[in-house]
């Protein structure tokens, strides 16, 4: 018997990772709500201490997760370090809560490994989705991504990789301030780094295509940031890690008019029979 299932044994752990939502106090569902208040253990991962006080009014044994970050310390430990505190807490049989910023399967690779490790070892485990920076982008921006379209790219995926961007589109970088890192120990990258992003997005967009750099309310009393600048100015202005770039379409939606011709065939002879 493994030392896993011998404390499943003594009592039943289980696991239940939340998203607070964009804007505080504003988007928690009743249902994130009553696990974090039926918890034992609650962990945060939120990036405002007004947030984490606000969480303790819930629940008296909040254990905030924001200082295992660390200058030069690689991200992905951090991440690593997070999932085991959470599990050690699971393997002891307690009800644990984890809070995380926005929604907590979106650009968050702890909350999914945790869930994946624990039902692997037998636990009852759940993901409660929140409002993400993508849901109040859409509400902010008054955009539809049904309209044209709607393309979201982690910003050095797309540097890394050879990806294929479709300008009829709506296209959304992520973590533009994070462009270019492969160290994973940097908050922020510079302007030389942007500019390479700019020399991509070159080859499909003009450098006076006007872009959208937004960044979503995280407290009732703000409103959401929105900027219009030229493409070529990306490299020049300040980002933050809270930034997204949106590129709205640059060129209009083509016609398929040999796939129409099939479909209206098919109607025809669907009418005939």
């Amino acid at each position: 018997m493994t030392a896993h299932s011998s404390s499943k044994d003594a009592a039943r752990g289980s696991l239940a990772c939340v998203g607070l939502g964009m804007t505080l106090g504003s988007h928690l569902t009743p249902l994130a709500r009553s696990h974090i208040e039926q918890a034992d253990v609650v962990f945060a991962a939120l990036a405002h201490g007004a947030a984490e006080r606000w969480l303790q009014r819930m629940h008296p044994d909040v254990r905030s997760l924001q200082p295992y970050y660390q200058e030069g310390k690689s991200r992905q430990k951090t991440y690593r370090e997070w999932v085991e505190l959470m599990m050690t807490e699971v393997r002891a049989g307690k009800c644990v809560c984890a809070v995380f910023y926005g929604h907590p399967g979106i650009f968050a690779w702890s909350p999914r490994t945790a869930i994946e490790l624990a039902r692997a070892e037998g636990y009852a485990a759940h993901m409660e989705p929140g409002i993400s920076a993508e849901d109040c982008l859409y509400a902010d921006l008054g955009i539809d991504p049904g309209r044209f379209g709607c393309q979201h790219f982690e910003a050095s995926q797309l540097l890394f990789y050879e990806r294929k961007l479709d300008p009829c589109s709506y296209v959304v970088l992520w973590q533009v301030a994070l462009v270019g890192d492969w160290s994973l120990t940097r908050f922020e990258t510079g302007p030389a780094y942007r500019q390479v992003l700019v020399d991509v997005l070159g080859a499909d967009y003009p450098l006076d295509h006007e872009i959208i750099i937004y960044r979503a309310a995280t407290l009732p009393i703000e409103k959401p940031r929105v900027r219009r600048i030229r493409l070529g100015e990306l490299p020049d202005i300040t980002l933050t890690g809270e930034d997204t770039v949106v590129l709205p379409p640059a060129a209009s939606l083509k016609p398929n008019h040999a796939v129409r011709q099939r479909l209206q065939a098919l109607d025809k002879a669907g009418a005939l029979a």
